[in-house]
Parts: C-alpha cells; sequence; structure tokens
C-alpha cells in the first residue's frame, strides 16, 4: 500500500471524514472487529481504555477488541458510537489530523439508556484512495 497527502480542501475533506467515522462506527457498533479494524492502517496504533496498553497493528486490534469484549458475551447491550465535532488540520508530511467528539449511547433492553462522552484525537492517512485511521488515542470526559 502507498500512502499520498491528503489534498486539504474543507469543502471536500470534511464530508469524506464524516461518512469515514460513519462506516467506521457502524462497523464497532455491529461487532465486526475485523471490519472496523481494516479501517486502520497495517502499522496503526489505537489506544481506546484507560489502563489498557495501546494495540498495535490491525491483528492486534482485533485480538485486543476480541479480549475487550468477552466480558460482554451474554450483555445484551448494544452500543452506538456517535462522532460529531470533527475538527481537522493537514498535518506537515501528509495525513490529516482529527479531534471529534463522541458519544457511546450503551442500551440495555428495559433500561434507560447510559451516555458515555469521549473525544477521538486520530491521525489519518489516505491510502490508495481510502481514508485509514494511523492512530487513535480515546480520551474520557
Amino acid at each position: 500500500m502507498t500512502s499520498a497527502p491528503v489534498r486539504f480542501d474543507p469543502a471536500t475533506v470534511y464530508p469524506r471524514v464524516q461518512q469515514f467515522y460513519a462506516a467506521q462506527m457502524q462497523r464497532l457498533d455491529a461487532r465486526d472487529l475485523t471490519g472496523y479494524a481494516d479501517t486502520f492502517t497495517v502499522d496503526a496504533e489505537f489506544a481506546h481504555t484507560p489502563g489498557r496498553p495501546p494495540a498495535r497493528t490491525r491483528a492486534g486490534i482485533v485480538a485486543d477488541l476480541v479480549d475487550f469484549h468477552r466480558k460482554f458475551e451474554d450483555d445484551p447491550m448494544q452500543r452506538r458510537h456517535l462522532v460529531s465535532m470533527i475538527n481537522i488540520s493537514p498535518r506537515d508530511g501528509g495525513g490529516l489530523t482529527s479531534t471529534a467528539y463522541c458519544l457511546v449511547v450503551k442500551i440495555r433492553p428495559g433500561s434507560e439508556p447510559v451516555l458515555v462522552s469521549c473525544v477521538l484525537h486520530d491521525v489519518l492517512f489516505e491510502t490508495e484512495g481510502e481514508l485509514l485511521t494511523h492512530s487513535r488515542q480515546v480520551t474520557y470526559d
């Protein structure tokens, strides 16, 4: 795979990033962990939970998420990740820096939804015409 700089034209880049996040989060919410990992570069780093070391590489992301989700195997909870307030800027040497708010709605049958608020700190690259996450650091409010 070859990486190329993302042309920074807000009128075209912003909707691409929104669509990217929509597709990425729907894969995560459907627990398509391999599909979710495929939205990262092959050498990606993903830090999503305080106290857990970052996952590295696509295979590492899948293994980390499989391990993380084990505790929810018997839990009917559904998560919905809602990404908004996306602030993007070009990076020196190519790629984009993206900071976005993410509300995670945890839904269990018969219970009120629970909201978790966090911030995604991403570096995105374009590889073969496709946006991919190179690194993600999730911080919680």
